[in-house]
């Protein structure tokens, strides 16, 4: 009887090393559950004492996949490792059902394993320029439009409505909001991105936006902490350097930070940036344990989850040498959830070395178990509070509620309160400006809605024979939104200097602001058919706009 038992409990330390997220060992009663009647705390601290060291750092991982179905390799991280977290990006989101059907089987796969935990699943959905749950969901107006209106109502209704949507797909966190500060007018990756250049207002709306989402079932991110704003470079491509001084550092950047944990933000994301002028140092905030604990946690007063943007980009892996080493820097210095776009191959460095280490080194271990600690009591905390997203998306009802039936009203007052007027001549427009009108811009929706408005305008998509209908047209209705059609609008002013110009700015006014000459425009901060719709009502007189431009000249 004896040695019956011994073999079969050598059996089941054998299928543990070999399958440590197994059926098999879901089956054993011994184990504790994510479903147990526990309090949260007491439940979290059992799990994580019968975890493995694989099941551990497991835990503070978050993948994406390439494509919209997850591949074999992501399914087998979740079924054989525990993974922790799954990131939604905008290449998986093409058709709305298979997404959420992606989910459910991921889900699926996570319930089988030993502990049954949950995985959370993340995307970006900030509203406007960053939409990456795509398919059926609504095209906001976005932060910068939000800034423009100044109206923490409309803030708190976008966050509402963004997490009511992603919530049906079963997403529970949203990397949003965006508390940046546009304070580089050349910025090319946060640009419409942020509230404005005002930390107090970008803390106000921030907050509303995040207790939205939260009310909508949806967890929020602040991010990139500590602020990528004050810089023209993007960290996909290269480490910023924001030569900012101490004193503005403390005072302006993290202020809507500091005001977004007052508010109980539950989780910001660490940016791959560096401020060697403020911390006397080069060491970028994903890696710098003095900025993440002793700022973040010891004098900002945040308990909440650290989230790194994705460790593939360069602006983190040229900095720490390679992709393991990145991942080892950002856990100690207190990251607790490791975002990565790509799914890893299990014999991958990324997983091997940080593994081992854990073997080598108590203290890296420890930080490990207390990270993945944080994200099981969280997701106890979210999915036992009977107001989260479901981990089990409907499918059968999401195309009743995808886009969400309730938003459209609130998105289109969120757009009509941002039109901003910048140069008032003839606006609105007088009757006989209207009686040979061209429409001239990239975007279909703003040839589409402009159309609706004015039936008898004539249209062009900035290449189709542009000069010759302008040469005939009295009025020209322009779509400026990036540097391309800043060009193609100076090149017309240019060789066309009499007509009739009225511009409506999207995205940054910035383009707008460097041509002094356009005395009829109006800026809406977003390619949104909502801001398209608002902008032509307000050259039309249907309203008289409000909204306040939310950079500095």
């Amino acid at each position: 009887m004896y040695v019956t038992w011994l073999k079969r409990k050598q059996l089941i330390m054998l299928f543990s090393f070999l399958f440590p997220c197994s059926v098999f060992f879901a089956q054993q009663a011994s184990l504790p559950s994510f479903y147990d009647d526990l309090p949260a705390p007491q439940l979290a601290e059992q799990i994580i004492s019968a975890m493995t060291d694989e099941e551990l750092l497991a835990q503070t991982f978050m993948f994406g996949w390439a494509g919209q179905k997850p591949t074999d390799i992501l399914t087998g991280w979740v079924k054989n490792k525990g993974l922790g977290s799954i990131k939604i990006f905008g290449w998986n989101t093409h058709d709305s059902i298979e997404l959420a059907q992606s989910i459910y089987h991921l889900q699926e796969t996570a319930k089988k394993c030993r502990f049954s935990i949950p995985l959370f699943v993340a995307t970006d959905q900030e509203g406007g320029w960053i939409r990456h749950v795509k398919g059926l969901t609504s095209e906001t107006p976005g932060n910068l439009a939000l800034g423009a209106s100044g109206i923490p109502q409309d803030a708190y209704y976008a966050g509402f409505y963004i997490g009511r949507e992603i919530a049906t797909l079963g997403i529970h966190i949203n990397f949003a909001p965006a508390v940046d500060l546009l304070t580089n007018k050349n910025s090319s990756i946060i640009g419409p991105r942020a509230f404005g250049d005002d930390p107090k207002s970008a803390g106000i709306l921030g907050a509303a936006f995040m207790r939205g989402s939260r009310d909508a079932g949806v967890l929020t991110t602040a991010k990139h902490f500590p602020g990528h704003g004050d810089t023209s470079i993007d960290s996909h491509g290269r480490l910023p350097e924001i030569l900012i001084s101490e004193e503005v550092f403390f005072n302006r950047e993290l202020l809507p930070f500091q005001m977004l944990i007052d508010s109980g933000v539950p989780a910001i994301m660490s940016g791959h940036l560096s401020f060697p002028n403020a911390l006397k140092s080069n060491i970028p905030a994903t890696f710098s344990r003095y900025l993440l604990s002793d700022i973040l946690q010891k004098k900002m007063g945040f308990t909440g989850l650290i989230i790194t943007d994705d460790m593939m980009m360069h602006g983190a892996i040229r900095y720490a040498g390679n992709i393991e080493k990145a991942v080892q820097l950002a856990l100690e210095a207190g990251n607790d959830i490791i975002e990565s776009s790509t799914t890893p191959r299990e014999q991958d460095a990324f997983w091997k070395h940080n593994l081992q280490y854990m073997g080598k080194n108590p203290a890296f271990k420890e930080r490990v178990k207390n990270a993945a600690y944080k994200i099981l009591l969280a997701k106890l905390n979210y999915f036992k509070s009977g107001k989260s997203a479901p981990i089990f998306p409907d499918i059968a009802s999401i195309p009743q509620k995808l886009p969400d039936p309730e938003s459209e009203q609130y998105f289109l007052s969120i757009a009509a309160h941002a039109v901003t007027i910048v140069r008032n001549k003839n606006i609105p427009l007088p009757q006989k400006s209207l009686q040979n009108v061209l429409l001239a811009g990239r975007y279909q929706d703003f040839l589409k809605v402009g159309k609706k408005r004015i039936p008898l305008a004539e249209t062009s998509n900035l290449s189709d024979s542009l000069s010759y209908k302008v040469r005939n047209a009295d009025t020209v209705i322009f779509c400026l939104a990036d540097s391309y059609s800043q060009q193609k609008l100076i090149e017309l002013l240019r060789f066309f200097p009499h007509k009739n110009y009225v511009i409506i700015s999207v995205l940054s006014p910035v383009p707008l602001l460097e041509l002094p000459a356009i005395q009829s425009a109006v800026a809406v901060y977003s390619y949104s058919r909502y801001s398209f719709a608002a902008a032509f009502a307000a050259l039309l007189g249907d309203f008289i706009p409000k909204g306040k431009k939310p950079i500095k000249q």
